[in-house]
């Protein structure tokens, strides 16, 4: 069963804002981010004409590249999309530069300085300027030091900084992080991005509980059983291996994606739709989360590793074997965690938040699962009646579907569940943007309602507090358990769920 538009005529018209004059300034154009997101994304805005022609990229990094040499190198590696926009290309490529920086060298940042004046002068930028970190996290505090130096953050109006993930390593890091990036510039100038908050789904969280009257009265304890929100990915650690050795699942996924997916599902009305109303709200519910068991943390959490798995034909390597990766590494790519928000909303309810690597499958949903029928009138196909379920899939097949149970055909009056079901793609007859594209236009316009507040990211990083330190200071209490490439996960995440009575979703 599906649902489709109410005015079916409306499909495909999108009414979107025009970004003013602006040069946006990416440091570290020669890494992976830029190529595979960040040029794609600005490609794609200029395609749907939301970039003004008075617009340009300056690309900044150490490698000695010309202007030339980066077009030509961002050409390559949008090599399918310019051979089929090639017109709209030559005029976009048009826009891009390139100035070799060191951000640890002051003379560097003075010369940029003197570069984006010329680019104002040539592309009629009128000094509207968004400096985009794309660098090493161990970069993020000295560059913004460079640029504030320079003079070159000293207009909050047209001035900004995009800082990328992860923001701080624990919630001290993040909290000098803070002082150092406040120091250099004002809180509404600067915008540390998850890319997860730019998919459409995930702002659909949003727009599902506070545009349907029919959701908001049971969206909270009394009607809801318990919560499950998955990231599941089937790759492995790529070439990710230096990262990922430093940082595990916990740092890479849980304490940001995962996280802004709990505050949104859970946070309380804002009072009107503007960043700060919605970062307030955001801040304060992740304020009033806990683990399920602060006094002994290792009982409500689950750390796992990946082993060798896959078949004969098409064998997986596990997380030890992977190029760069100790021998011996106890880091995990697997955690699995029960969580509890004490206020008047949610109190008592279980969340449970898992994520992993080398999983069956690639899938980001949250799954709130609805209390039993007082008295089971009815016999179920199935031995019991199935809990009521709405299921917001993030991705892949972005959409939504609502579980509930109805007759099933015959003389006797027994039910079975249904799925009703809701598709961006169906629905609306195009795949929704990638999430890059939303979140460099709002940066740009100075729209920080998908960005996270420096309070909120302090929050995060003290909600997982108790767990960081046990993993470094008593790891023994939190093992890392092996689990099999392409299967669910280790036993002990399903035995942390069997405790209450309940089982992880098997999509």
């Amino acid at each position: 069963m599906t649902v489709t538009l109410t005015n079916p005529l409306r499909v495909g018209l999108r009414q979107e804002r025009v970004i003013p004059p602006q040069c946006l300034v990416i440091f570290g154009a020669s890494g992976d981010l830029t190529h595979r997101k960040l040029i794609p994304a600005l490609f794609e805005l200029f395609r749907q004409r939301r970039l003004p022609s008075e617009f340009a990229v300056l690309g900044c990094a150490r490698r000695p590249w010309s202007d030339e040499e980066f077009r030509s190198r961002m050409g390559e590696a949008l090599a399918q999309e310019v051979e089929q926009h090639q017109q709209a290309w030559a005029q976009f490529a048009s826009g891009l530069f390139y100035e070799p920086v060191d951000l640890e060298q002051p003379a560097d940042v003075v010369r940029l300085g003197h570069r984006l004046d010329q680019i104002d002068r040539q592309r009629a930028t009128r000094g509207n300027r968004t400096f985009y970190l794309s660098v090493s996290p161990a970069h993020y505090g000295s560059g913004c030091r460079a640029l504030a130096a320079a003079g070159l953050l000293e207009d909050p109006q047209r001035s900004r900084v995009v800082i990328e993930k992860p923001f701080g390593r624990d919630y001290g890091s993040a909290q000098e992080l803070n002082r150092i990036v406040q120091a250099c510039a004002k809180e509404r100038q600067v915008f540390r991005i998850d890319h997860y908050l730019g998919k459409e789904t995930v702002q659909n969280i949003l727009v599902l509980r506070f545009a349907n009257t029919i959701f908001e009265p049971i969206w909270n304890r009394n009607y809801i059983d318990n919560v499950q929100i998955t990231a599941a990915e089937t790759v492995g650690v790529e070439e990710r291996a230096g990262y990922y050795e430093t940082s595990g699942a916990l740092r890479d996924m849980v304490q940001n994606h995962l996280t802004q997916m709990l505050a949104l599902t859970t946070m309380e009305p804002p009072g009107r739709f503007d960043p700060e109303a919605m970062r307030n709200e955001k801040a304060k519910v992740l304020q009033a989360a806990q683990l399920a068991n602060e006094a002994e943390p290792w009982k409500c959490c689950v750390r796992g590793q990946y082993s060798a798995g896959g078949s004969a034909t098409r064998p997986l390597s596990g997380y030890r074997q992977e190029p760069g990766v100790n021998p011996n590494s106890t880091t995990e790519t697997y955690v699995a965690m029960k969580l509890f928000i004490n206020n008047w909303r949610w109190q008592g309810v279980p969340f449970y938040l898992r994520t992993g690597k080398r999983l069956p499958k690639r899938l980001s949903e949250v799954v709130l699962t609805f209390r039993q029928a007082p008295v089971h009138l009815f016999d179920a196909a199935g031995g019991a009646p199935t809990p009521n379920q709405l299921i917001l899939r993030i991705q892949p097949d972005e959409g939504a579907e609502f579980r509930f149970e109805v007759k099933a055909p015959g003389s006797g009056m027994r039910s079975r569940p249904v799925d009703m079901g809701f598709s961006y793609d169906e629905s609306f007859g195009e795949p929704s943007d990638e999430g890059y594209v939303r979140l460099l236009a709002d940066a740009m316009l100075g729209d920080a309602t998908l960005f996270t507040r420096s309070d909120e990211v302090e929050a995060a990083w003290r909600l997982y507090t108790p767990l960081l330190e046990l993993i470094e200071e008593a790891p023994w209490q939190l093992p890392v358990h092996p689990y099999e490439a392409r299967t669910w996960g280790p036993a002990a995440a399903d035995s942390l769920l069997a405790e209450d009575e309940l089982a992880w979703r098997r999509p």
